[in-house]
């Protein structure tokens, strides 16, 4: 699957569940129920990946952790907010700088 189809199907998995369930779901519950739906779309992913930070030579693990890694090209951050903010943006940039 190209990565425009992989996006729209994971925007589509999400749309579903925000449909099922509506808002004011915990980002936990979010995850659950997103997993489950591309579970049933057969659309493969890996749940909290750990994304070690790169220094001087040495590879540390600092707690950071991916939501969502799908099928190995998309990373997913769910957010349980009324809007997003520049700090999520800034998130989100450094996952991929840190070479996801």
């Amino acid at each position: 699957m190209e990565v425009n189809q992989l996006t729209e199907a994971i925007i589509g998995a999400a749309i579903e569940v925000h449909r099922a369930l509506g808002p004011g779901l915990l980002e936990s519950a979010s995850e659950e129920c997103l997993c489950r739906e591309l579970d049933l779309r057969r659309i493969p992913f890996e749940r909290q990946r750990s994304l070690p930070v790169e220094y001087k030579g040495l590879s540390l693990d600092c707690g950071y952790r991916l939501d969502l890694l799908v099928a190995d090209t998309v990373v997913v951050e769910i957010k349980a907010v009324e809007r997003l903010l520049p700090i999520h943006e800034a998130q989100l940039l450094t996952y991929l700088k840190l070479g996801c």
